[in-house]
């Protein structure tokens, strides 16, 4: 696709993506799961369901890392974390404003 030049200041490319406004804490509908097929053995908890911007979801993730003191990461529009910290990591959530996170 070639570069298109336009005089109208409303004209945009039709491949630019707006990303979603992130919704308050509480309507967010987080899921929080274990996982060990496919990691090499490695047991991880997964917290999927998060709608919003990417920063937002990269500021919960090292919110989350640096409480729980472990590594993570963000993949796939999904959070990542080492280890299985299902029982710790609710409690946080809940305390953080997302209530309806299971």
């Amino acid at each position: 696709m070639g570069l298109v030049y336009s005089t109208n200041p409303a004209f945009r490319l039709a491949t630019e993506e707006e990303e979603p406004e992130t919704p308050a804490k509480h309507a967010q509908r987080l899921r929080l799961r274990m996982e060990r097929a496919g990691r090499g053995g490695k047991t991880v908890t997964v917290v999927g369901g998060f709608t919003g911007r990417e920063a937002d979801l990269k500021a919960l993730a090292k919110m989350l890392k640096q409480r729980l003191g472990c590594g993570g990461a963000v993949k796939d529009g999904e959070i990542v974390i080492q280890g299985d910290v299902r029982a710790k990591l609710l409690p946080l959530l809940q305390k953080d404003g997302y209530t309806n996170a299971r």
